[in-house]
């Protein structure tokens, strides 16, 4: 008789046998130069953009969320321009000399990471890490959602074997197979791992930061954007709103979600968004949306994550053009029992009319405080007094004229290319940065003896 592991204790075994094969892999690359780690990134990114296609089909036939042509440039993005962005910058080894202060930065490794991988960017989430973690001479063990095993586990594999044909050793970058809960709080609470690199939903990112270990994690995006009088182009803010929400059926949590509409120009924004592919709803749609988005408790509903417009709306009982992009809802009021009003993981934007950017202000401020705080705004003006009042606003970027999603992810706007945006201490994370290699590493300073030290008794 051949006896059945729990399948617990099967995916506790599988994580344990996977954090021993990273952490000798490790062992063996620790001490390595940034020369020989930047040949093996290379070999990675390139591996990782010939498959921007596979690996977008696999995670949008897997999830059943966002758009497959989308998912290709995200992977595209992290393995071509961010790659690029990361082999031109240094992360281990001398980072920089300050002669006159007598003080040399040295980047060292941290060891073995811990990356959990969300659901709704299943493949280029695994594409960013492992390319970050390698940079910084780390080892990486990825532990996927449940809904997205199979493409996770294919986009590791392809930057494990680039990895290993670069030069690199066995199980440098791997993925848990079994990703249940018990396994992926294993994996985050092992003894040998030195970080956990967090990106999903509020419950993951909370046993993240009680895993007792380091852990940088990004919060909620609840991101408004606010458009002032002063913006140069009505049109072009129209088609930036629906591009950056609609993109990969607003996936993205940095995209936008609600829009704050200076009043002079907020009958004209309705109708350039209208053109753009926006269509607005009723207060009775409104209702229905809200009740397929949201279940009784207020959470997301996993079906409909990642639909499109037409989809969304069709699940809600009425029907939309065709061509429709995003769904529209003007509101006055932001708050919990206002459901279209928190984090919305689709293309639905809400709109409010403010009288002036100081209304407008206290609006945006409103939206980060339902579950945005720390993460981004986006901002819409010509008018620098505008720029510098909406700056003070608690969240970790400030996008100015640009889409959020596009200016925040580092490509639009000179923000460091990444994709996992740190939200702060706002939101409970450490981190308010664009995560990069140097984020994984521990900065150590050779300080050399810089005034006569019995000063001090003096």
């Amino acid at each position: 008789m051949t006896a059945v592991l729990d399948p617990d204790l099967a995916a506790i075994a599988d994580v344990r046998t996977q954090v021993a094969a990273s952490k000798a892999a490790f062992a063996a690359i620790d001490g390595a130069d940034q020369e020989f780690l930047d040949t093996i990134v290379r070999a990675m990114a390139e591996a990782g953009y010939q498959a921007s296609d596979e690996l977008a089909r696999l995670a949008a036939e897997e999830t059943g969320y966002g758009v497959y042509e989308d998912k290709i440039i995200k992977n595209r993005f992290n393995t071509g321009f961010v790659a690029d962005w990361m082999l031109e910058r240094r992360a281990v080894g001398v980072l920089w000399a300050d002669e006159a202060s007598k003080v040399t930065a040295i980047g060292s490794p941290m060891g073995l990471i811990a990356a959990i991988i969300p659901v709704t960017n299943p493949t280029a989430t695994v594409l960013f890490k492992s390319l970050a973690a390698v940079k910084a001479g780390n080892a990486i063990v990825h532990a996927p959602h449940p809904r997205a095993v199979k493409c996770s586990v294919r986009a590791a594999e392809i930057m494990a074997a680039a990895a290993v044909a670069a030069g690199a050793p066995e199980n440098l970058v791997s993925c848990l197979h079994q990703p249940t809960l018990a396994a992926t709080q294993e994996l985050m609470s092992h003894r040998d791992v030195r970080l956990v690199l967090a990106t999903g939903g509020p419950s993951m990112v909370a046993a993240a930061y009680s895993s007792g270990k380091p852990t940088i994690a990004v919060g909620a995006g609840n991101v408004p954007a606010y458009v002032d009088r002063s913006a140069a182009d009505i049109t072009e803010v129209a088609t930036m709103l629906v591009a950056s929400k609609s993109f990969d059926n607003g996936t993205a949590c940095v995209a936008e979600q609600s829009v704050v509409a200076d009043a002079p120009i907020a009958d004209q924004l309705i109708r350039e968004m209208t053109r753009a592919g926006v269509a607005w709803l009723t207060a009775d749609q409104q209702s229905a949306l809200a009740r397929t988005i949201f279940d009784e408790r207020g959470g997301l509903r996993p079906d409909s994550v990642g639909q499109t417009a037409k989809r969304l709306a069709e699940m809600s009982g009425f029907t939309v053009p065709a061509d429709t992009k995003v769904l529209g809802a003007e509101l006055d009021r932001v708050g919990r029992d206002v459901l279209l009003s928190r984090e919305i993981l689709g293309p639905v934007l809400t709109v409010y009319r403010e009288v002036d950017a100081a209304a407008g202000h206290r609006r945006c401020r409103e939206i980060l405080a339902l579950g945005g705080e720390g993460h981004t705004v986006a901002l819409h003006a010509s008018e620098p007094t505008v720029v510098a009042r909406f700056s003070d606003l608690p969240a970790g970027r400030i996008i100015v004229n640009s889409p959020a999603l596009f200016g925040g992810m580092g490509y639009s706007c000179n923000v460091d290319p990444s994709f996992q945006l740190g939200t702060g201490t706002w939101s409970g994370s450490i981190c308010s940065d664009n995560v990069t290699p140097l984020h994984l590493v521990n900065i150590k300073r050779v300080a050399h003896l810089a005034r006569p030290w019995r000063g001090v008794y003096e």
